[in-house]
């Protein structure tokens, strides 16, 4: 066999025994009705969350300014949900003496509620429900970050928890901590007043006008017991709220419980601009194969592209991925395809990162309905190819060159993939049909770059 060429997956055996229930899935991934809240998240959600830019730093006036840059500019490409981050309940930077003195902001209950020098239009204990207000009236969907557990603020005074007989060091498990937070205990989910607790918040933040929720300090490690009673929560009081699970890595070995009961959850740690994080993920996505479908997605992370790191991690920049790297990141969120969440400043948007995250034909592959999976379909040390089916019977490839080597030839062969022996090939980033092929299709990749296709049959 040529040497540049790769050795490719040439049988069927690649997408063959993955069709079930409409859309592509492993055989030994989900079996059984289909959960209610999977009608929530028919392809991946897509959105904007405050972190990468502010981390815990986010105002009300700052969270408003970038939800009106999404209905300008984003809200007609799929962007709906506006998400608030990290320690929104914190008036400072969490530490220690923080929650010792009672200073984050709680409701009797053991709820903590937004603090006021940040969302001055939380006065009066209503939450965030003013500002779910004005973003429905955007047209978009509103969301925030939450911890996992009970605040130890709410533990050690012993509050009531809404709607029970139960108070906090009922429901608490002080022995179980988060290692990089120190406001919360975890929680008892196997226990009536651990699911009494989490039932308490879940009805607060449904009545607040909440669509989507993120809870960290979840995945890693799999906190299964309050994984479910956060569940059973959202079944009974916030059927309309799309819960993610984070952060990575959620363990493969627990795919079938976690799709069983969130939208969304994170395969890593958190994702920052550098290339070993990127080229990490492209394996991450892979070993989650046969995972994701209609209402259920592994989730690669937030994007880091354009003005990100303000008040987060490593300092106000220009994202330090190249464009090379750049594209690769939206072609493996594309084809994988996983939730898009930017983290820029929107208001400091660029034209070459808006050009990205609006490629409608990029867009269309990862919000493509049959909600198939993208799999790696042929390999040749740092080359590799992967391939998606659309609802329309087109198929999305994607090419990556995660090697040093620049302007490496990918080749990639139709035998197996269900492709007629001539077919036509668009080049999705470019928007440009690339003409009509047989058997296969050698490109050259950049070092660190990819190119994704969309391939259909001649008309």
């Amino acid at each position: 066999m040529n040497r540049r060429r790769f050795l490719h997956l040439t049988t069927a055996a690649a997408f063959a025994g993955t069709i079930r229930d409409g859309h592509l899935r492993a055989a030994d991934s989900f079996s059984g009705p289909m959960p209610a809240f999977w009608k929530l998240a028919p392809t991946p959600p897509m959105g904007w969350l405050s972190y990468d830019y502010y981390g815990s730093t986010v105002t009300e006036s700052q969270f408003l300014a970038n939800a009106r840059y999404m209905q300008k500019h984003l809200l007609q490409c799929g962007y709906h949900y506006a998400v608030i981050g990290y320690l929104w309940f914190d008036p400072a930077q969490a530490t220690q003496a923080v929650w010792q003195r009672g200073a984050l902001a709680m409701d009797k209950f053991g709820r903590f509620l937004p603090t006021l020098n940040k969302f001055p239009s939380a006065r009066g204990g209503v939450g965030f429900k003013p500002i779910a207000q004005k973003i429905h009236a955007m047209g978009l969907k509103f969301g925030f970050h939450i911890m996992r557990g009970i605040p130890r603020q709410a533990v050690h005074a012993n509050t009531p928890i809404e709607g029970s007989t139960y108070k906090a060091r009922d429901a608490a498990n002080i022995h179980s901590t988060c290692a990089w937070n120190n406001d919360m205990y975890g929680v008892r989910g196997d226990t009536p007043a651990g699911q009494a607790y989490y039932d308490s918040l879940i009805r607060l933040y449904h009545s607040w006008g909440t669509q989507f929720i993120k809870v960290d300090d979840l995945s890693s490690p799999y906190h299964k017991d309050e994984i479910h009673a956060i569940r059973r929560a959202l079944n009974k009081f916030g059927p309309d709220i799309v819960f993610g699970a984070s952060p990575g890595a959620t363990p493969v070995s627990e795919g079938k419980d976690i799709e069983r009961n969130a939208n969304m959850w994170r395969i890593r740690n958190d994702f920052w601009d550098s290339w070993p994080v990127l080229n990490n993920i492209i394996d991450l996505v892979a070993a989650w194969k046969g995972f994701a479908g209609p209402g259920h997605w592994p989730d690669c992370d937030m994007i880091c592209l354009g003005h990100i790191g303000k008040d987060a991690v490593g300092g106000l920049r220009m994202t330090h991925f190249t464009m090379d790297e750049q594209r690769t990141m939206m072609t493996l969120w594309g084809i994988a395809p996983s939730p898009l969440f930017l983290g820029m400043d929107l208001n400091k948007m660029d034209p070459w990162t808006l050009s990205l995250i609006t490629n409608s034909e990029m867009l269309a592959i990862n919000q493509d309905t049959l909600g198939a999976q993208g799999r790696r379909v042929a390999q040749r040390g740092e080359l590799e190819v992967w391939a998606k089916k659309l609802q329309n019977g087109d198929l999305a490839m994607a090419m990556f060159n995660r090697g040093e080597k620049d302007g490496q030839p990918v080749s990639a062969d139709w035998s197996g993939l269900g492709l007629p022996d001539r077919a036509v090939v668009r080049d999705v980033w470019n928007q440009r049909t690339l003409g009509e092929f047989n058997s296969k299709i050698v490109l050259p990749v950049a070092s660190h770059g990819a190119h994704l296709l969309r391939i259909s049959r001649p008309a």
